[in-house]
């Protein structure tokens, strides 16, 4: 006879795990979810955890009473003007959906960045360049984009403790982000850095901030700029690529970008 137990538990970092796992396994489209099914599914999840011993913490529980909520504002009847307007700003899913967007892109965004840490551990540079780089020449430290996720998170964390000012206007995007960095390079000269963490402290919001970082990765992506630290434990600093002006000498990547954020 088999166990009762015979099942594999996959272990979740977070509850926005668990639910983009459940969605993407049963290719939903993630804005619009199947709340009733999800719900039952991640209870399921919860309860098969219990009999197991895990412990997974509060933010799971309080997950459970957000789809809980959400399902059933979902049963209440819509209001009928809303429904002649076609308005969706009223569905209870929405934010939800946000949050699990947001996460998406910053799991992908690592998922990214810890295939270039298994590539670069696994490339050997050639003892002999040195005989082929000149003495004037300073890389400066050698630093990844781990680095500046790492900085980016106690960036994240300092702000908790400060007031932080909403001020209801357009949102910021990932694009305008790209645009505001090309600013502050034509404003500090052609071969002057930019202090990335100098530029994070100027965001008055959570949403800038993130915008701002995905703006990073995008650039660093596309060749535009190039992460540097001149000092162990100092400053991160962007620099000009050799692309930057090509970058941005059109529209064009950044109406990609766009389409790929919103």
């Amino acid at each position: 006879m088999s166990s009762p137990l015979n099942f594999h538990l996959a272990q979740y970092d977070g509850p926005l795990d668990l639910l983009l796992d459940l969605i993407r396994k049963q290719q939903i489209d993630i804005k619009d979810i199947p709340i009733a099914t999800i719900t039952s599914q991640y209870l399921e999840y919860m309860d098969k955890a219990r009999e197991m011993d895990i412990d997974l913490g509060a933010e799971f529980v309080y997950m459970a009473a957000t789809l809980i909520h959400i399902k059933s504002k979902m049963l209440l009847p819509r209001d009928p003007a809303l429904e002649e307007e076609g308005d969706s700003s009223d569905d209870p899913r929405q934010e939800l959906v946000d949050r699990l967007l947001e996460h998406e892109r910053f799991k992908n965004a690592a998922e990214m960045l810890q295939q270039k840490r298994m590539i670069e551990e696994n490339v050997w540079s050639n003892p002999q360049i040195k005989s082929f780089v000149s003495e004037d020449d300073d890389p400066g430290l050698a630093i990844t984009l781990f680095d500046l996720v790492k900085a980016f998170g106690e960036m994240l964390e300092r702000v908790k403790n400060r007031p932080v000012y909403e001020v209801e206007s357009a949102d910021v995007t990932v694009v305008d982000m790209m645009r505001y960095l090309r600013d502050q390079f034509l404003q500090v000269g052609p071969d002057q850095p930019v202090f990335i963490m100098r530029v994070f402290e100027l965001q008055r919001t959570r949403r800038a901030m993130i915008a701002l970082f995905l703006a990073v990765l995008e650039m660093v992506r596309m060749q535009a700029v190039v992460v540097t630290q001149k000092d162990l434990f100092g400053e991160i600093a962007l620099q000009r690529h050799g692309s930057f002006d090509q970058v941005f000498s059109s529209e064009q990547p950044m109406a990609a970008i766009d389409k790929d954020y919103i």
